[in-house]
């Protein structure tokens, strides 16, 4: 970790997802982000570690001069949940290092507001007629959740935003059912935010890091959302 020129303790984050159909890893070290996407939805346990890997190299850094690891932690797909949180505990575990779990729809929410938006509604599909689903603020720039994320069916839906002033739409659920976009008259998709991705993930661990809602390797929380699914650790580790 360093300070910057404000004397604030600046981490170095490694930050990886792949909750969605995009596959995703960064690295923020001294004030510069090092980041890798692909949309590869079939092959998110092949490309994580050489992501992880290459980021790392990028900013030169090996795994044991992280601070921290911020890990997708879901809502999305089950099965890219898992693997995300897998190879989270499998890094963090070999070097001891502190884990912080940053939501899928607030990582596209902090994308939207990165380019210029001020609320946010993030959703995402969730099969079986339903989305996951969250509404998000800026405040001091980073994406503060509103109520809860919920997983429902797309019509109930119920708006806690400025209904008066423009909210920006991020994620597949509006490419599942878009007549979302036709609840408010300000509701405005903002394509560029359709997936989570790694690089938008470093300043939400940051905040909260500072907020000490770090854990060890042994309480990694994965989010699913739906009660019937549950998490499994790695072998020794229950």
């Amino acid at each position: 970790m360093t300070k910057d020129s404000n004397g604030t303790t600046q981490l170095s984050v490694l930050a990886l997802d792949t909750c969605t159909e995009s596959c995703s890893a960064a690295v923020s070290h001294q004030g510069i982000v090092y980041s890798e996407q692909a949309d590869a939805p079939r092959e998110h346990s092949q490309r994580l570690l050489p992501m992880v890997k290459s980021v790392l190299a990028q900013a030169q850094l090996k795994l044991q001069d992280v601070d921290v690891i911020a890990y997708g932690r879901g809502p999305g797909s089950f099965t890219g949940i898992r693997i995300c949180t897998s190879i989270s505990q499998g890094l963090a575990l070999g070097q001891e290092l502190p884990v912080i779990g940053i939501s899928t729809l607030a990582a596209m929410a902090q994308s939207a507001i990165d380019k210029g938006a001020t609320q946010v509604l993030a959703a995402i599909d969730a099969r079986m007629g339903e989305i996951y689903w969250g509404q998000y603020i800026s405040v001091d720039g980073l994406a503060t959740l509103v109520d809860q994320e919920v997983v429902s069916a797309p019509e109930a839906i119920v708006l806690s935003l400025d209904e008066t002033s423009t909210i920006a739409a991020c994620g597949t659920g509006f490419d599942a059912y878009p007549q979302l976009i036709e609840l408010l008259p300000t509701i405005e998709l903002c394509e560029a935010a359709k997936f989570p991705e790694a690089r938008y993930m470093l300043a939400l661990a940051q905040d909260g890091v500072e907020k000490g809602q770090t854990t060890s390797v042994d309480d990694l929380a994965p989010v699913y959302l739906r009660d019937t699914v549950t998490w499994q650790k790695l072998p020794g580790r229950e």
